[in-house]
């Protein structure tokens, strides 16, 4: 290595491009002392063996272990010639004791240099202090990183018998914005995003398993679709055309069916270019599933196992909390018509009504409908305001007009109906699915259909998408879809109450 890359390699000592406060000066002047004391304040690796759980699972008194574990400073006591600290590392917590004579002077110098929030690097032996705390005496002790912000820690005070914690860092926003300090400070955030891989990973094995094939299809179209929603759009410079962010992956994964697979699945980042709030973030993600020659009577049973099994493999039961509802998952679920449930919730009739008359029960109910809508989007609009919130208790909302659902199979006892069932669980949508329609001819019917609505000025009803037709004329089988939000699902199991707290980095407006 040439003396001019080893220069590039050491630490810079330029003044940030920050402003700094009392505590930010001190950790930058601690930086400057360690590079001029020899020390690389960020080396390039360090040999872990285990973790704080780990440690702590195993540990007999009998039986001490050799170990080397790393992690973030949490709690600090420095002493004269002996200290205690808390490392945190992804399992948890673990007590590190130091003693100079152990690791050397020049260590315990580097260690009296050291802040909550810097990583260090630990090896040597487990043992039990005087208080009865799983610890790690230290016989080698090496600086991996210098934190030159100071973390939030909470403190706790005793008042009046009670415990008070002062300094959390419980900003929402703050929070939201600063993802990285909130999984350092708030260990509960981070479980639930362990739970939200763990929910992922028992649905993409419940499918795996099943035979279906997990499959990537485009996110950059030419043609959006399988969603009433509006893109977000870009342009392709070399090909000098417009493109959109996909709303859904239903029609390319339809074209897979008629392809010849049996049953493909999706989990995709989507995007849909409408409002921000605690159930809506412009980018989300769900999983879409279609399975040659079923229905979506056979999808009905097939969500209820699924959901079940979900919910016990993350809480350990049937039952999950959510929106301060005790909700129980085991199947079976309620089954219940839209147009019966709008006649429980409401009193009103909607079977049968013109569209005038469906705007005169929504008159009479209170609504103020845009006139451009259509009579789908007033029916939809007196569910989601009158029927939707008072659903706790999971229940699939089955047999939809067929004007709200352009991509489903007519139904086959109830003209002008479709196949269609929602599930609703604490009041939100969870998922959709289709006995899919796969007549080309009724499709184009129902596509033309909707390209009439955005003439009425309705800019979520969807396009005609030819290529799509084409591949329907090809030939696709009996099929049912499902799409299931991902997001709302991980709230719903594991008791969060904003989109925002199971999306890592959720959007925000600007700072």
């Amino acid at each position: 290595m040439t003396k001019e890359h080893e220069q590039k390699n050491q630490p810079q000592d330029s003044s940030p491009a920050v402003s700094l406060n009392d505590q930010m000066k001190r950790r930058f002047e601690e930086r400057i002392h360690l590079s001029e004391a020899g020390i690389n304040p960020y080396p390039y690796s360090f040999d872990v063996t285990t973790n704080a759980k780990s440690i702590i699972d195993s540990f007999q008194d009998e039986q001490p272990e050799n170990v080397s574990v790393a992690g973030r400073i949490m709690t600090i006591r420095k002493m004269g010639k002996a200290s205690f600290l808390h490392i945190q590392d992804a399992t948890g917590r673990i007590q590190i004791y130091l003693k100079r004579d152990d690791v050397g002077e020049a260590s315990y110098n580097t260690f009296k240099l050291l802040d909550i929030g810097d990583i260090v690097g630990v090896s040597g032996f487990t043992f039990r202090t005087k208080t009865g705390e799983v610890s790690v005496h230290a016989q080698k002790f090496e600086l991996l990183s210098k934190s030159l912000r100071p973390i939030p820690i909470a403190k706790e005070k005793e008042v009046d018998g009670q415990k008070v914690v002062y300094d959390a860092f419980s900003d929402r926003e703050l929070r939201y914005r600063q993802r990285y300090v909130d999984l350092i400070v708030n260990p509960e955030v981070r479980e639930t995003f362990i739970k939200r891989t763990r929910i992922v990973a028992l649905m993409r094995n419940y499918f795996s398993a099943n035979g279906w094939l997990e499959v990537e299809t485009p996110i950059l179209q030419p043609i959006y679709g399988g969603a009433a929603a509006r893109p977000f759009t870009t342009h392709h410079n070399a090909l000098d055309m417009e493109l959109y962010l996909r709303i859904a992956n239903e029609l390319y994964l339809k074209r897979l069916i008629v392809g010849g697979f049996d049953g493909v699945f999706e989990f995709a980042k989507d995007f849909r270019n409408e409002g921000i709030d605690r159930f809506h973030n412009p980018e989300f993600t769900q999983v879409e599933l279609y399975v040659a020659y079923k229905d979506y009577v056979w999808m009905m049973e097939l969500v209820e196992d699924l959901l079940h099994k979900a919910c016990v493999e993350v809480n350990g039961k049937e039952t999950t909390t959510f929106l301060g509802n005790e909700i129980n998952l085991k199947p079976p679920f309620r089954r219940l018509t839209i147009a019966d449930s709008i006649k429980e919730f409401t009193g009103m009739e909607i079977r049968g009504k013109s569209e005038v008359q469906l705007r005169d029960i929504a008159k009479d109910l209170g609504l103020e409908l845009d006139p451009k809508i259509s009579s789908g989007k007033i029916i939809d609009e007196i569910f989601g305001e009158f029927v939707e919130p008072k659903l706790i208790q999971p229940t699939f909302i089955t047999d939809y007009p067929e004007e709200m659902s352009p991509l489903a199979k007519k139904h086959r006892s109830e003209p002008g109906l479709v196949e269609r069932f929602e599930l609703i669980v604490g009041g939100k949508e969870v998922c959709n699915s289709f006995s899919e329609l796969n007549d080309p001819v009724i499709q184009r019917e129902r596509l033309e259909d909707q390209a009439r609505l955005r003439a009425r000025g309705d800019d979520e009803a969807m396009v005609v998408d030819e290529d799509f037709l084409r591949a329907l004329e090809y030939g696709m089988p009996p099929c049912a879809g499902l799409g299931i939000g991902i997001d709302r699902m991980v709230m719903l199991l594991t008791g969060e109450d904003s989109i925002r707290d199971v999306i890592f980095f959720p959007h925000l407006k600007p700072e």
